[in-house]
């Protein structure tokens, strides 16, 4: 070490040090670490199971062949393969998930704060898109058999069935715990008062009442 460097210098070194070891290319001091699912999640993380007690399973998943269920309020069903479901997805930055569409299904406009999307279109037609944060622009696509769009990382974006069919989509993440906040839950599922929603949203009290009413909200 240059012993002439001065002492902001060499603070500055350290500080980049550390924040070098502490970035992801640390995890590859490794090769994997898969999800020890009985402790808590971190921003790092789960921490990883004892290599001993590692299987073949931990790497493999199974549940994305199976629809969803979509005889609900959306006529969607969202299948996940989150760190939650698939453990060996631990601190690879990634995660899946499957969209099952009704005739008339949609994915409300909701954000996912720790990760960017892809959409793969599998089966029938999809509307997809999604908000910028400054302008308020909305980028709106058509997506057929075969076709992708991006959703980037935050930005409020939606999907919905535009077909005469069923249609199924593949997504996947940037994260392995991509988070979720759904808009239309936030406001009205949940014990909000009317009169905040109200100031906040534009609605009237009968509008709130209701969307509380079929969201299952109080307040």
């Amino acid at each position: 070490m240059n012993t002439n460097l001065a002492m902001p210098q060499l603070l500055s070194l350290l500080l980049v040090a550390a924040a070098l070891l502490a970035s992801p290319s640390a995890a590859l001091v490794q090769d994997f670490c898969v999800a020890d699912l009985k402790s808590a999640d971190t921003p790092a993380g789960y921490p990883c199971k004892s290599v001993t007690t590692v299987t073949v399973e931990d790497f493999a998943f199974a549940g994305l062949g199976v629809p969803g269920n979509t005889t609900n309020i959306i006529k969607a069903a969202v299948t996940p393969a989150f760190v939650g479901q698939f453990p060996g997805f631990n601190g690879l930055g990634l995660s899946m998930a499957r969209l099952d569409l009704a005739l008339g299904g949609v994915i409300p406009l909701h954000t996912h704060p720790a990760a960017s999307e892809v959409l793969f279109v599998a089966q029938g037609t999809i509307c997809a898109g999604f908000i910028s944060s400054g302008a308020n622009k909305v980028y709106l696509k058509s997506l057929n058999r075969g076709e992708i769009m991006v959703f980037p990382q935050g930005l409020l974006h939606f999907q919905f069935n535009s077909g005469k069919g069923p249609a199924l989509g593949f997504v996947a993440f940037s994260s392995h715990n991509p988070g979720l906040q759904i808009t239309d839950f936030a406001l009205f599922a949940n014990d909000l008062p009317s009169e905040v929603v109200e100031k906040v949203t534009f609605l009237d009290d009968a509008q709130v009442k209701k969307l509380k009413g079929v969201l299952g909200g109080s307040g």
